[in-house]
This record gives structure tokens, sequence and C-alpha cells, in this order.
């Protein structure tokens, strides 16, 4: 009975000593964990709202729930007169060696967040980034993915892209297509530019504003070049790259339109020498 008595107020004295310390960490606890998940929602549809995109609303969320819920851990083993102060070191070092470690990921993985945050360009988009012109196919959280002309497909680190010039060929709907044409300088100018303006007007594809333009770029090396400058929606952009060219070489030759003339003197080997 002694030793019954004994554990009964050693009990009773833990209970005294330790009750408050372990129902307020229980509180905290459960609390915390409330307020955590909440919060964990509350950046879910606040991303959502801002049209985020999928996949990092999912990481985000995620990365913060788990965050929020290591914090709320350490703070009830402190109440609990757990020392913290090693977990804590335990952590900051663990953390920096991934760190150092996944360096170039965690790069790309802030390059795949200012993208998608900031929208330089959006998926079926032609971009031009790091000696690379195609479609967007993906943009994911560490690479993005394009099509190019060739049917190829290029994975691009995006940490790089972030960090590089873009070119975003489709931001505004329309491109310029910019055609070099070469005359003889004997040709009435007047009726030059009058055959080209009809044969870019007559062209399905080719937008009539901004009103396609034709000029004389250069007079030079014995013939005049065009500058033909019709402009098409991006996805007709090599429609009207190539069709203008062949319509316009067509028309030519039906207005007896002179190309240039190259004279080329053929020097013979054994007079020269």
């Amino acid at each position: 009975m002694e030793q019954i008595n004994t554990y009964t107020k050693a009990f009773t004295d833990w209970i005294i000593v330790f009750g408050p310390k372990v129902l307020g960490a229980l509180i905290v606890f459960i609390v915390g964990l409330y307020i955590t998940n909440w919060l964990s929602r509350l950046v879910w549809k606040s991303m959502n709202r801002r049209n985020f995109d999928v996949s990092l609303q999912s990481f985000l969320s995620s990365l913060i729930s788990v965050g929020l819920k290591i914090l709320l851990l350490v703070t009830v083993a402190g109440m609990l007169g757990i020392q913290t102060t090693s977990f804590v070191a335990l952590i900051g070092a663990l953390g920096l060696a991934v760190g150092l470690a996944l360096q170039g990921s965690l790069a790309n993985f802030a390059g795949g967040v200012l993208i998608l945050v900031f929208k330089p360009f959006k998926v079926g988009d032609v971009i031009e980034t790091l000696g690379q012109t195609g479609v967007v196919q993906e943009i994911q959280i560490f690479n993005t993915i394009l099509l190019t002309g060739e049917n190829k497909t290029v994975i691009l680190a995006n940490g790089a892209v972030s960090n590089g010039t873009i070119v975003n060929h489709s931001k505004h709907g329309t491109l310029r297509v910019d055609i070099t044409l070469g005359i003889a300088p004997d040709n009435d100018m007047q009726k030059v530019r009058q055959v080209v303006e009809n044969t870019m007007i007559a062209n399905p594809h080719v937008l009539k504003d901004p009103k396609p333009t034709v000029n004389i770029l250069k007079v030079a090396d014995g013939m005049v070049t065009l500058a033909v400058r019709p402009y098409a929606e991006t996805g007709h952009y090599w429609d009207v790259y190539f069709e203008l060219q062949e319509t316009l070489k067509t028309a030519f030759e039906k207005n007896a339109i002179a190309p240039p003339l190259h004279t080329y003197v053929v020097v013979n080997k054994n007079q020269a020498a």
C-alpha cells in the first residue's frame, strides 16, 4: 500500500505540474492544426481566383501546409518542455544540405513559379528563347516544353528561361510577315506597287488591319529591293510567307515586271594566269 501511495502521489504531482502544460499544448495543437488547414485552403482559393496553374496551386499549398505544421510541432514541443534548439538546428542543417544538393532544381522551381505567376507566355503561344522557337506545349514546375516547327520536342529548364530573353510571337495575336523581293531598276514603280498591294489583299490570310505595305528597301547591286510587309494571325504566318512569294512571282510574270539582271563574268584560268 505504501508503494501504491507513493506512485499515486508521484502521478498526482506530475499531473499538477505537467497537466496544464499538456492541456495547453493539446489546445494549441488542435487550434493550430485548424488554422493551418484554413490558411492552406485560403492560399488555394486565392491562387485559383487569379488563375494560377493547377500544378503550382497544389505544390505551393502543400508546401505552406507542411511548413506550418512543422512550425506547429516545434511550438508544441517547446510548450511541453522539450528542448527544441537542437531540433531546429537539425532541421536547418538538413534544409541547407538539401538546398545545396538541389540548387539547380530549386533554381528551376523558382523560375517555374515566376513564369506561372507573371505569365510572360502561356500554353499555345509561339515563343523564342534560348535559341529555340516553338509552340509552348506545357509549363511544368521545373521545365517548359516546346514543339518546334520541325515537330521536335524541346525541354527547357525554367531557371534559364526565366533569366533569359523571351520573344513572345503570340502576345498580340498577329505577326508582321517580312518578305524581301528584288526587281530590275527600270520597272514602273507605281505599277509594281499596285501589283504587290493587290496580290497581298487577294490573299485570304493577309489582314486588312494593320494595312499591308510595300516600300523600297534598297537600290543597289543593279536592282531594286522591295520590303513587302503584310500582317497575319500567328497561326497563318507561314501560310502567308510561302503563299505570297509564289503568287507574287506569278503576278510579276503576268504583268511583265522584270526581275533583277545579274551579269556574270567567266574568267579563263589560263588567261588569268
